[in-house]
């Protein structure tokens, strides 16, 4: 865990649909088509309800964020960040941003807890580590500034990308110290 103003940054390991916090990210596409990975899970414990949702916002660009009910899940929201493929360009920008709107859209919602799965790092190709760094750093730079998200969660389904953003937010923790507390 690490604190950050009046905020906290945790990593839990497992299923995001299952988490009891106001929002979830899905790691969406720019047409936002629920197909596997997150999404498929997403979808199949939510309902098409959710889908019928994205299908009438239509399209979010590479880097932005939209959000919709959650239909039968635990959270109230569904926010559908869509981060880069690997090979597209500026991917890193990419990633950041995605995860920037991501918090923007839900604070506009009123969502005080929100949990991300490691946004591109399926199907899309984006490395682990780089994701980690990206993420982290995002939610440590939008928190900093001061945010009713009072709680962010990264939900990492193995125990490989747990490990890795567990050290990167070791990482962190140790090269912020006491400025993010």
């Amino acid at each position: 865990m690490l604190r950050v103003g009046g905020s906290v940054i945790e990593l839990v390991k497992g299923d995001i649909t299952e988490l009891e916090v106001d929002a979830i990210v899905n790691a969406a596409n720019s047409a936002l088509k629920m197909g596997g990975g997150v999404a498929g899970a997403i979808l199949r414990k939510g309902g098409r309800e959710i889908q019928e949702e994205c299908d009438r916002i239509g399209y979010c660009p590479v880097g932005g964020a939209v959000i919709t009910g959650a239909g039968r899940l635990k959270a109230k929201y569904v926010v559908h960040a869509v981060g880069p493929r690997m090979g597209e360009g500026d991917e890193d920008r990419k990633l950041r941003n995605a995860t920037l709107n991501a918090l923007k859209v839900a604070e506009e919602h009123g969502v005080r807890s929100i949990a991300f799965p490691a946004i591109s790092t399926g199907i899309f190709g984006f490395p682990k580590d780089r994701c980690a760094k990206i993420m982290l750093r995002a939610a440590v730079d939008y928190l900093s500034r001061g945010s009713r998200v009072k709680r962010v969660i990264f939900c990492l389904y193995d125990d490989e990308t747990y490990g890795i953003f567990r050290e990167e937010l070791e990482r962190l923790r140790s090269e912020l110290g006491d400025v993010a507390r």
